[in-house]
């Protein structure tokens, strides 16, 4: 999906069930050359991702971009940290919040904007097993309201 040069490449669905996002922010990736193309072919996992600061700087791990097909002995590691750009005002404001209990920094999407990587991360609390079921709940709860109203119009 293209809007307004904006390509989302990878979205991280799962984060949205495990977490509560309270905010979110846009971060620049310092990124390889054979990294940004595999991006572009859309070969980005973000599920198991997180993000993390030290020595001042925000470092995003534990997300997989595959090696490029066509990279042969110049391809990355598809697992290794790579670095965030963000302010510094950003990052203290982060280092901040990231101290009070249960805070963490987690990726929601990495998309293309005019041709840069750009990775949206969500400051998220971490939802419990019955927050969980309550949102599973309102959604089916949703859906039977639409599934009813549907039925009504056909009638």
């Amino acid at each position: 999906m293209v809007r307004d040069g904006v390509k989302v490449m990878a979205t991280n669905r799962r984060a949205f069930h495990d977490y509560f996002i309270d905010e979110k922010l846009e971060a620049g990736l310092v990124l390889t050359g054979t990294e940004i193309k595999s991006i572009r072919e859309g070969r980005v996992n973000l599920r198991e991702g997180y993000a993390r600061i030290g020595n001042g700087e925000a470092w995003l791990s534990n997300v997989h971009i595959a090696p490029y097909e066509q990279g042969n002995r110049y391809n990355h590691e598809p697992l290794r940290e790579r670095k965030l750009l963000l302010h510094r005002s950003e990052i203290n404001r982060l280092v901040g919040q990231l101290r009070q209990r249960g805070y963490t920094l987690v990726p929601l999407q990495l998309y293309l904007s005019h041709g840069v990587a750009k990775v949206e991360l969500g400051l998220a609390r971490g939802k419990k097993q019955f927050d969980k079921r309550h949102a599973i709940a309102e959604r089916e709860a949703r859906r039977e309201i639409e599934r009813g109203i549907r039925e009504r119009a056909r009638q």
